[in-house]
């Protein structure tokens, strides 16, 4: 069954459309224009009247066995509260932010539109189980030194160690290898007495942090993700070698007959 109901010539200016106008929205001051919320309330029933066709249709039962059938229903649905807010007396709360982020989703659409989009997210997929328990290593590995880091230097740099959550977000910092040194800087500066041996001591502890966390666990999820993402290709290139392999070895045998 085909994802899109409508032909791609209508759909996907709509959604090109849509994205402009949300992204224009998203300036303070355009927020509260009118005639980009009368346009945006516009897609939202266009694309509402889309799911509505589809399943008039195709039948819900068979609207709803299709995954990308699925999912736009959720982001229309998901839209829905934006479009009320014009209507009813919403105050101005939490809650119609929460209404105008929503309707963010809809920008998901352009999914639809990627080149073999369903070939991609089933290799995200795969890639992901093949990586979940090197990253549960490195949760676990994370939250060790977090409370480690705590207890060493909470005190001293109360604003990268304070509590383990704070200590935790500054270890993740460090296994990205992003301003780790700084870090680093920070600890030997906050306390002047340190001695020459204590610094020693602290590099090396971060040196640790950054080798394990940083170059050898990060680095070895994104190799196993990388290569559970082309996995396919390799699959591919590997059933042509065994293709090339049966002819040669028929070839080998009808030349040996007539040898």
């Amino acid at each position: 069954m085909k994802r899109i109901f409508l032909s791609e010539k209508i759909i996907f200016p709509a959604i090109i459309v849509n994205a402009v106008i949300i992204f224009w929205m998203s300036f303070p001051n355009w927020r509260d224009d009118n005639v980009l919320k009368l346009i945006d309330d516009f897609f939202i029933v266009f694309f509402l009247l889309e799911a509505i066709v589809k399943i008039s249709a195709f039948g819900s039962k068979a609207y709803f066995k299709d995954n990308w059938n699925r999912f736009d229903f959720a982001l229309v649905i998901g839209s829905l509260p934006a479009l009320l807010s014009a209507f009813l007396p919403i105050p101005n709360t939490s809650i119609l932010l929460i209404f105008r982020l929503l309707r963010l989703i809809r920008l998901v659409k352009f999914l639809w539109f990627i080149p073999n989009m369903k070939h991609i997210l089933v290799g995200l997929g795969r890639a992901f189980k093949a990586s979940v328990f090197v990253l549960i290593a490195l949760a676990f590995l994370n939250i060790l030194l977090s409370v480690i880091s705590c207890q060493l230097f909470g005190e001293d740099v109360p604003k990268l160690f304070e509590t383990p959550l704070t200590s935790s977000y500054t270890i993740f910092q460090m296994f990205t290898i992003e301003g780790w040194n700084e870090i680093v800087e920070q600890v030997e500066k906050s306390d002047p007495t340190h001695s020459a041996t204590n610094i020693a001591g602290i590099r090396m502890y971060f040196v640790i942090i950054v080798l394990f966390g940083g170059v050898f666990g990060m680095s070895l999820a994104n190799a196993i993700f990388v290569d559970e993402m082309t996995i396919d290709n390799n699959a591919a290139l590997e059933a042509k070698i065994d293709v090339l392999q049966e002819k040669i070895d028929q070839l080998q045998r009808t030349l040996a007959e007539k040898s």
